[in-house]
């Protein structure tokens, strides 16, 4: 039996290295709005909301960090988004699903769709600024 009852998605949080870069990219293509952030002193941050679903939290990264920017994917060491399928993501459905791709041909951004098996359902993958792999479902009809 599970011990939080009633449990939903609340935020998602993102480091980046430049969080309005990334900020302006969730804002462009899928309509977050910015709201009120906290003031952490040591590092800035920019929290989205997505109406009617979650908040992202885009966090500045600490300087000292090594890593790459990104996840990319469970089986490519690079930015091919059709390896996306069976790696990290992070998945919206939308209804605007064919305006949404020519928007994101429109910008240049690489993409990779497919449709569900047996289902009426799309999906394109991509990345966002920083690498990390997003997915867009269309909404059933």
């Amino acid at each position: 039996m599970a011990i939080a009852k009633e449990a939903y998605l609340n935020h998602i949080a993102r480091e980046s290295s430049d969080i309005r870069r990334l900020a302006d990219f969730y804002k462009q293509v899928f309509g977050f709005e910015e709201i009120e952030s906290p003031n952490f002193g040591e590092f800035k941050v920019i929290w989205l909301n997505l109406s009617q679903a979650f908040c992202l939290h885009l966090i500045e990264r600490s300087p000292a960090t090594k890593l790459p920017e990104g996840s990319y994917s469970a089986t490519s060491p690079v930015l091919d988004p059709s390896h996306l399928p069976r790696g990290h993501h992070i998945c919206f459905s939308v209804a605007n699903f064919d305006s949404l791709v020519q928007t994101l041909k429109d910008k240049g951004i690489e993409t990779f769709q497919r449709s569900v098996p047996g289902r009426p359902i799309r999906q394109v993958f991509f990345f966002d600024p920083d690498g990390n792999g997003l997915e867009v479902a269309s909404r059933d009809e």
